[in-house]
């Protein structure tokens, strides 16, 4: 029997990685909304999920980027980076 698959599962690994990141951020600012770092305004709330959850997102979605074309790279290459910087 074919299992199918969630549209999340269907994402590449650094976009699942950048949308947790993102959900996280944004968590992390409606805790600042609630203990009243933010104006209770919909535009100041808005912004505030926008920024946090931006930023979390993509600055986490690059990193993951970068290291699975790293990983990539160093397998096409059909050498160990980790295995190289414990000789060094």
């Amino acid at each position: 029997m074919r299992e199918v698959k969630s549209w999340f599962a269907s994402l590449s690994l650094p976009l699942r990685i950048g949308l947790i990141c993102a959900g996280l951020g944004m968590v992390l600012a409606v805790v600042g909304i609630a203990r009243g770092h933010v104006p209770l305004n919909p535009l100041s709330i808005f912004l505030a999920l926008l920024i946090s959850g931006g930023s979390w997102g993509v600055v986490s979605w690059a990193v993951a980027t970068a290291v699975v074309d790293v990983e990539q790279e160093s397998t096409l290459d059909g050498r160990d980076v980790a295995a190289e910087g414990e000789d060094a």
